[in-house]
């Protein structure tokens, strides 16, 4: 597993998300660790981000996908290309379809873990499914499909 995020790697212009932006202080600093074959990210929901006692907030969720998936498919790109991640000319991707499963409430007091892997690259657009479960347990709370649209 790769010992940096994909995220770390961001520069300029491309810092600046509010979902995984190294550079922005208010930002929830989302980070992908790509292996070359899936993205993974793993977290600890806060006190702030709850939907209701016990439940982790559905729109949190869906910022982690969108960060998390478009982390997932820049590094897969990167690869694809044979050149390391964060090397000249940038690539980056931005959402143009984002599709979510809500399977059941996602629990506020444990460790989670969201995957992705790349369903299909073609051409400037990759198609990412992800699915978000507990670290210790296989059933996902959440799936998810995000299309990428490389931009740079």
């Amino acid at each position: 597993m790769a010992k940096k995020a994909i995220q770390d790697y961001f520069r300029g212009d491309h810092a600046h998300c509010m979902g995984c932006g190294p550079q922005n202080p208010d930002g929830y600093r989302i980070k992908t660790f790509w292996d070359g074959r899936q993205g993974s990210y793993r977290f600890t929901p806060r006190s702030h981000q709850l939907a209701f006692p016990g439940v982790f907030y559905g729109g949190m969720i869906a910022a982690i996908i969108d960060c998390h998936c478009i982390g997932t498919a820049i590094a897969a790109a990167y690869d694809k290309e044979g050149r390391l991640p964060g090397t000249l000319p940038a690539i980056m991707f931005v959402t143009a379809n984002l599709n979510i499963d809500y399977l059941k409430p996602t629990p506020m007091d444990r460790e989670l873990l969201m995957l992705s892997e790349i369903k299909r690259q073609s051409g400037r657009k990759s198609v990412v499914t992800c699915r978000l479960s507990t670290v210790a347990a296989d059933q996902p709370f959440v799936q998810g499909q995000l299309v990428a649209v490389r931009v740079a």
